[in-house]
């Protein structure tokens, strides 16, 4: 049989289950009060940026067909950055001035190359927990990669640092409101989860009109529960009053 549940039983649900709603929501929130500004380390990003250009011809079509080339070349940039023939250097240079030793599978991990379409432009990102150590990494990486890349591409000479990256010192991660927001309604809706879920899984019978209603049956009378203090309460107010009669 199907339970219908209006407005005002939703209502009465939440009124009736507010404690554990409000308990649920006030752990999910420290909880994630606790992840963010205490276990979670903070990241930090910093970017370089270089430009793929080489010399352009005076004949028109050749000028295109050189930026177009360029533009191609990125992709071919963006794969070879990252492998142990540009890596092993910044590794080096990197860990003589970097407490915290890091090999280079760790550096590769920590750098992602982005660009916009069809243009020459590209961007070497870093992040890592400290913003100076990211600000090295990017810069190291990019100035590597300008010296080995004439070397790497048979002479090919078109990459040009037209930005060093800086250090920021503001994390880009973890993001302290959103995730102290997604506490709070994490825990919100669990609680409302459990709420419901208590109220569906419970059989008793509330009133009378379920049993006269939803199952048709007929109300032979109403026994009102007793609290035992007060069965104790009449006992003795029966035994006074046989007493003065006898």
């Amino acid at each position: 049989m199907e339970q219908a549940i209006n407005i005002e039983q939703i209502f009465g649900i939440l009124r009736k289950h507010r404690r554990v709603i409000t308990l649920s929501t006030v752990i999910c929130t420290l909880l994630a009060i606790v992840l963010t500004f205490f276990v979670i380390t903070p990241q930090y990003s910093a970017s370089t940026e270089l430009l793929v250009n080489r010399k352009q011809n005076t004949d028109a079509n050749a000028q295109w067909n050189q930026v177009q080339t360029d533009v191609q070349m990125i992709n071919t940039y963006k794969d070879l950055i990252t492998k142990p023939i540009i890596m092993d250097t910044v590794e080096s240079k990197i860990n003589k001035e970097n407490s915290k030793k890091l090999d280079n599978d760790e550096i590769a991990s920590m750098i992602s190359i982005t660009n916009n379409q069809n243009s020459q432009v590209f961007s070497i990102n870093a992040k890592a927990d400290n913003a100076y150590t990211a600000a090295d990494i990017a810069n190291m990486t990019a100035t590597t990669f300008q010296k080995k890349a004439p070397k790497i591409m048979s002479g090919t000479d078109n990459v040009s640092i037209i930005s060093k990256a800086k250090p920021d010192l503001t994390p880009v991660s973890p993001r302290r409101k959103l995730n102290v927001l997604i506490g709070i309604v994490l825990g919100l809706l669990i609680g409302l989860a459990i709420a419901f879920i208590r109220e569906l899984m419970d059989k008793t019978v509330k009133d009378e009109s379920f049993l006269t209603e939803e199952l048709g049956l007929t109300s032979l009378g109403v026994i009102n529960n007793i609290a035992p203090k007060d069965l104790i309460k009449k006992a003795i107010m029966r035994t006074s009053t046989l007493s003065r009669r006898g």
